[in-house]
């Protein structure tokens, strides 16, 4: 296959990712095929290289000073502008550490211990564990078959008053969904009706193909807390920023938050992330043809390979939910892939109820590593 230069997960070798030392590549073995976590199998945006390495050589390594964040909002700001249409108001945000830092400060504003928390689930796992690990009572609800949703099931839980915020994922991990404007609405409108506080991780904004619409759930409600990073859609992950953003009538909700909150924002993290959002256009759009030729890809290889896997091509992230249950496997199809065939993904279980007996596969790789992957997995069963 001729490598073409748009395909940024083609660019780097099987034996080069594998001198990576994030989790990603030091979790399991080297004979293990890592398509769990998060990470792209990319190279960075040139413009974060050259303003990461620029700080590094004239020393610029301290910490974070408070204009940092207004910049980095500023940085936001212009991408919501150009990507949604959505004028972003620079004087309602807070910067944090990392988008679940955000989410538990966003949650510790509108909550308290004990309290109700609303998750449409499955879900990615954090904000499961980390949401109970606060103190807060999680009540998941289901998605519809499709994978959205469910407003009439939001809406009767909220109806019987045991919670107190609603848990949003925007676009959804692992499934992908991106809500419409009029879902968002929707969800707003209960929120209101039944004075219940909305919170939004946004991290996967910007992982929408040419042709989906993803809408920012500031611009169709005016209450609520959004959280979100260009950590996600850059693979920035090693270098923490993140940013709380609060709607007309919730900014009064960020006075509360305590200073001690921002200190874990890295400052090379802010200025890597700011350089993204300001240079990394064409880099996103590369990374979300790769996305989509992979999904049609991984889908043309399992037909062939493996026709039980249940396969919806996911419509944003480069996150693959497939439905396993018909290779009786059992719960937990991710041990057997991992010990039989050293195909690591993450177990649908972690996600959440409706999670048993699937799996979650990062499309973030090259055709030959997805195509070694399925082989594996075919191998094993």
């Amino acid at each position: 296959m001729t490598t073409q230069p748009s395909a940024p997960f083609e660019a780097l070798s099987l034996d080069e990712l594998r001198t990576r030392t994030s989790v990603k590549w030091r979790m399991h073995p080297p004979d293990v095929l890592p398509l769990w976590v998060a990470e792209m199998d990319a190279l960075p945006v040139p413009a974060v290289v050259d303003a990461v390495a620029e700080a590094l050589r004239r020393g610029d390594t301290g910490y974070p000073a408070p204009v940092g964040g207004v910049e980095y909002a500023e940085a936001l700001a212009e991408v919501a502008v150009a990507r949604w249409g959505w004028h972003l108001d620079v004087t309602a945000t807070s910067i944090v550490a990392d988008v679940l830092t955000g989410v538990n400060e966003a949650l510790e504003l509108v909550t308290g211990p004990g309290d109700g928390v609303l998750v449409p689930a499955p879900v990615y796992a954090p904000l499961l564990d980390f949401t109970a690990a606060q103190g807060r009572t999680v009540v998941p609800v289901g998605l519809t078959p499709e994978f959205r949703l469910d407003l009439d099931a939001i809406g009767e839980e909220l109806a019987l008053g045991r919670v107190r915020a609603l848990l949003l994922c925007s676009p959804h991990n692992p499934t992908g969904t991106v809500h419409t404007a009029d879902e968002l609405r929707a969800v707003a409108a209960l929120a209101a009706e039944h004075r219940v506080a909305v919170v939004v991780d946004e991290i996967h904004a910007l992982l929408v193909p040419e042709g989906t619409v993803f809408t920012p759930y500031l611009s169709v409600a005016d209450e609520g807390l959004v959280v979100t990073s260009a950590s996600k859609a850059f693979n920035l992950a090693g270098l923490k920023a993140g940013v709380i953003v609060a709607g007309a009538r919730s900014r009064h909700l960020l006075e509360r938050i305590p200073l001690s909150v921002t200190y874990g924002v890295s400052h090379l993290g802010v200025i890597a992330h700011v350089a993204a959002w300001h240079g990394g256009a064409a880099w996103i759009d590369a990374v979300n043809a790769n996305i989509t030729a992979n999904a049609d890809h991984l889908g043309e290889l399992l037909a062939a390979r493996i026709p039980e896997i249940g396969y919806l091509r996911p419509p944003s992230t480069y996150l693959c939910w497939l439905d396993c249950r018909r290779l009786g496997l059992g719960d937990d199809p991710a041990t057997t892939f991992l010990e039989r065939g050293r195909v690591a993904l993450n177990a649908g279980s972690a996600f959440g109820p409706g999670g048993a007996g699937h799996v979650r596969l990062n499309l973030a790789a090259s055709r030959s590593t997805l195509a070694d992957a399925v082989d594996r997995m075919a191998a094993a069963l």
